[in-house]
């Protein structure tokens, strides 16, 4: 399998003072990070990263800002609508196999890399895929009133049954 957004960054990069690099992705992989995200569209897709070698040589601080153009279904009215997307992270590049076992919700979260190569445009994906809305819903949508007939019970519709009216021994 290939990634749809790749951006490879060698760790000998990332000098004393760390490193910028910004991701920003090409129409075509917006279109297939759409396709993978189930999105109709992402209109455009960019993410700055700055990186920080960690003082044990091998751990790489990540903040990053992500900022994403996006075509949505919303889930009152089932219609297409645009969005931004914007969320400002924090995570850490591990060397694969030395993840945390018991990944603790306060601590940045890791992604694993292999090679002394990080991929920033995995990571930019992902992180997508985590800021966006499990529920999008555009503005103004509003759930319809759905009429219950005033049954108190998911049951009471069996009392409107023939015969529900005997007793049965």
């Amino acid at each position: 399998m290939t990634a749809e957004l790749t951006r490879l960054v060698s760790l000998s990069k990332i000098g004393p003072d760390g490193l910028t690099v910004l991701v920003r992705a090409t129409p075509e992989e917006c279109a297939a990070v759409a396709e993978r995200m189930d999105l109709p569209a992402i209109r455009s897709l960019s993410c700055a990263f700055n990186l920080t070698a960690g003082d044990d040589g091998v751990t790489v601080l990540a903040q990053g800002t992500l900022r994403a153009e996006v075509t949505r279904v919303c889930v009152v009215s089932a219609e297409d609508f645009e969005t931004t997307v914007e969320d400002a992270f924090e995570i850490r590049f591990v060397p694969a196999g030395q993840e945390r076992d018991d990944p603790d919700p306060d601590l940045p979260d890791e992604i694993p890399y292999e090679a002394d190569t990080l991929d920033l445009g995995e990571a930019t994906a992902e992180q997508l895929g985590l800021a966006l809305d499990p529920y999008p819903r555009m503005d103004g949508a509003v759930v319809p009133d759905i009429e219950d007939g005033g049954d108190k019970s998911p049951f009471s519709v069996l009392s409107r049954l023939p015969g529900s009216d005997k007793t049965r021994h």
